[in-house]
């Protein structure tokens, strides 16, 4: 049976997240199955590079399949894409993959992206989109309260308790936090990438961070509430429709000449 990888992007908010519920509730995953099995009847399980949670975005997820004909990879990726219709999901590109390729246990690294906006005024074209607050953040504050949670690790305190990881040790690579103009007020994105993440441990994290930026928080307490390796000592959780999946990367990119 060929294999195929589906790099693609979704708007959570509908969704009760990526993986498929019992229940008859909307998940992505079950949408794009859905799809599949109108192009061919059969029950279909597609495996994805990391399951978002409820309301959380992609822009970059990954996901693989397995069917019985040989499709061209192009006229695949639009064949879902009429079928996922009017659902908020779309596979950006398609290409034929190896049998030993697997979305999530190939992967060798995924970057997330948070949103958060600084204003008084909701957000209406955003809306659903970013986690707006009404106060001032402070970023060279966030920045070095970041820089504390950049290396190898116990995320204990920023993991959920619903995680099922088999450790909480984990290398984070990167939290970089830059600042952006806003009609009437700012925005921060938090770009973090490393090879896996735990449970709720990107949202925890910025929850935490944007504690920093209010003043709530100083910088150092971050380290402390790392080392404490007590959920209890992280700050809040923040809610989950400013985080994107932006991209996930292979040993062999599968879409390089997709």
């Amino acid at each position: 049976m060929p294999r195929y990888a589906l790099h693609i992007e979704y708007d959570g908010g509908p969704f009760c997240g990526w993986q498929r519920q019992s229940g008859g509730l909307l998940s992505v995953q079950g949408a794009v199955e859905q799809a599949l099995a109108r192009l061919e009847p059969k029950q279909h399980t597609i495996a994805a590079a990391g399951r978002t949670d409820a309301g959380v975005h992609a822009t970059g997820q990954v996901a693989h399949a397995d069917l019985t004909k040989n499709w061209d990879p192009f006229r695949l990726s639009g064949a879902i894409n009429a079928h996922l219709r009017p659902h908020p999901v779309s596979i950006t590109a398609c290409a034929r993959v190896a049998d030993d390729f697997h979305a999530r246990f190939s992967a060798r690294e995924r970057r997330y992206l948070f949103r958060l906006v600084t204003r008084r005024a909701p957000a209406t074209h955003d809306r659903g989109l970013v986690w707006q607050v009404s106060h001032a953040l402070d970023l060279a504050a966030m920045q070095a309260g970041a820089a504390h949670l950049i290396g190898l690790h116990d995320f204990t305190t920023f993991r959920s308790a619903l995680c099922q990881s088999a450790s909480p040790v984990k290398t984070l690579d990167e939290i970089t936090i830059t600042q952006h103009a806003y009609p009437n007020g700012t925005e921060y994105r938090f770009a973090l990438r490393a090879r896996s993440f735990l449970h709720n441990q990107v949202r925890s994290i910025v929850g935490t961070l944007e504690r920093v930026g209010a003043g709530a928080w100083a910088p150092a307490q971050v380290a402390t509430a790392l080392h404490a390796q007590n959920r209890a000592a992280c700050g809040p959780v923040c809610p989950p429709q400013g985080l994107y999946l932006k991209g996930v990367q292979y040993p062999n990119d599968p879409f390089k000449t997709a």
